[in-house]
């Protein structure tokens, strides 16, 4: 029965911050053992792994991106936000909201964000 729906801006201009938002439908952000990932897929590439928050509201960020990630939740809107700052057309990419208990998933739809100027 759980949701995920990403949202946000889908054009953002270089050296901008993205942020997108996953508003989850179904259950609750903080059902113990629930983790809340971001997922990107540049067009032709393989899906790239940003980071999560966990139900407790502990954070992990992928070594690559962690200078300029940063994911936090609002429990009371049942949403969990990703920002990536300092961003490069290199960024552009289809952003997905997932959930992990035992395994990956479900997933949202992803929303797709182009870094151009």
């Amino acid at each position: 029965q759980v949701q995920l729906q990403e949202s946000g801006p889908g054009l953002v201009k270089p050296s901008q911050t993205l942020s997108l938002t996953c508003t989850v439908s179904g259950g609750s952000i903080t059902t113990n053992g629930h983790y809340w990932n971001w997922i990107r897929q540049p067009p032709g590439k393989d899906l790239e792994y940003i980071g999560y928050i966990a139900y407790s509201g502990s954070t992990y960020y992928s070594p690559s991106l962690k200078s300029r990630t940063s994911i936090s939740r609002d429990t009371s809107k049942n949403q969990v936000t990703l920002q990536l700052s300092s961003v490069t057309p290199e960024d552009t990419a289809k952003y997905y909201c997932v959930r992990n208990v035992a395994t990956m998933g479900p997933w949202g739809q992803g929303t797709q964000v182009t870094v151009s100027s």
